[in-house]
């Protein structure tokens, strides 16, 4: 399994507004992607930096998703006034 963390720095001001707009629009589109086996997203409310983490089955599948993905990311951080700081992959050597 690989994961893709996405470093995100917004307004802590909008968390509230980016959880409402990531329950009703990223987690359903991320329940429709083949090959994710999860994702987090992870706030400071002090900062307004926000942690994307997707685990996925392999570096193939994510390869295969990553246009798709990265439109979506780019929407979403546009509407909420934030910006993507930069992304890394991770090939996960554990998990419960």
């Amino acid at each position: 399994m690989i994961a893709r963390v996405t470093t995100i720095q917004g307004s802590p001001d909008r968390l509230d507004e980016a959880a409402r707009r990531l329950q009703e629009h990223a987690v359903p589109f991320a329940r429709q992607l083949s090959g994710l086996k999860g994702a987090y997203w992870l706030a400071d409310r002090q900062t307004g930096k926000v942690l994307s983490v997707a685990i996925w089955e392999s570096e193939e599948v994510m390869r295969a998703n990553e246009t798709v993905v990265e439109q979506r990311r780019r929407e979403t951080t546009q509407a909420l006034g934030a910006t993507i700081e930069g992304t890394a992959e991770y090939e996960v050597i554990a998990q419960t």
